[in-house]
């Protein structure tokens, strides 16, 4: 059988009264540091006698003792009490000022992208902030697992989330190594992939992710083939500068390499453009100013970036939306 367990009302009344009477062996003392009158003192203090059940001090015309049971109740109430006065002032300081761990649910793809230009700057601009990332393809549910805020491409935030964008939309590129294409025909259309290698993501529900492009106003996805399969973008682009094959990977991942040509766009006129990378988190109540901090710190080390770094360091147009 199920026991049912309840705090009685008011069963905390007085108590704060007695300890100030106890600590200052005076009603008059103790009504001055609280701000009250003695007759209010004492007042809380019979209350608190009578659900008690027994007297908690000794009064004489000029002394105030403890009764046994008073020095008793002292003895266990006073570290209780003040452990629910400290526990008040931690929770008031996380709600006035950036301080805490802030944990973030980020996939792999984000951290070069998005974290790494701004991790040593905002650990040092906010040194009483403990900054916790746990990097992994897999959508969690924040409250569940303990997680500020977590950071996702758009079209994967649950639309109850209230989102902060973190970079424009950007396009679905797919790369290829000069030395891997030059014995080989270049790709013109989608169905040309068939005779290529291609290198595939497995997502974190187990499935191979398809190819998508975008053709004649629609969304289509192709089957590919070929000899990798990986957990995260990163790998694939890897794999794709050193020649084992084509990989579709978000562009800003692949920026550096092409730019400097170690990679090159292929299939540009079909390219998927995704809506971008957003912040999320459950709602604007429950933002805490270290929650606050990291958002501001990401806007403003984006928009002062140069514009040609990655596009989640050269993003000048860094804004919240709210979705409801």
């Amino acid at each position: 059988m199920k026991q049912n367990f309840t705090v009685r009302k008011g069963a905390l009344d007085g108590v704060e009264t007695f300890l100030c009477v106890a600590r200052r062996r005076s009603f008059r003392r103790a009504a001055a540091a609280l701000g009250v009158t003695t007759s209010a003192v004492s007042q809380a203090v019979r209350a608190l006698e009578a659900r008690v059940g027994a007297a908690l001090f000794v009064r004489t015309t000029r002394s105030v003792g403890l009764t046994e049971v008073g020095q008793r109740f002292l003895e266990r109430a006073a570290p209780a009490f003040d452990e629910l006065v400290a526990a008040s002032e931690a929770a008031r300081d996380l709600g006035r000022r950036p301080t805490g761990l802030l944990r973030l649910s980020v996939p792999r793809a984000v951290v070069p992208l998005i974290l790494e230009p701004v991790i040593g700057s905002f650990c040092e601009a906010y040194p009483e902030i403990e900054l916790e990332i746990a990097a992994s393809d897999e959508m969690v549910d924040l409250a569940t697992g303990g997680f500020d805020a977590g950071i996702r491409m758009g079209e994967f935030i649950a639309p109850d989330m209230v989102a902060v964008r973190l970079t424009p939309p950007f396009p679905f590129v797919v790369v290829g190594s000069p030395d891997y294409l030059r014995p080989r025909q270049r790709p013109e259309r989608i169905d040309d992939l068939r005779g290529h290698a291609c290198l595939r993501l497995r997502r974190s529900n187990g499935a191979i992710a398809p190819w998508r492009f975008a053709d004649g106003g629609k969304t289509v996805e192709a089957i590919v083939s070929g000899p990798l399969i990986a957990h995260d973008y990163s790998t694939l682009v890897g794999a794709a500068m050193q020649g084992v094959g084509l990989a579709q990977a978000p562009h800003p991942l692949a920026h550096a390499p092409i730019a400097d040509g170690r990679l090159q766009v292929l299939l540009a006129p079909f390219a998927v453009t995704t809506p971008g990378v957003f912040l999320y988190h459950s709602g604007k109540r429950q933002v805490l100013p270290k929650l606050r901090a990291f958002i501001e710190h990401v806007r403003h080390q984006g928009a002062d970036a140069p514009r040609d770094g990655t596009i989640a360091r050269r993003s000048r147009r860094l804004e919240g939306a709210d979705r409801s």
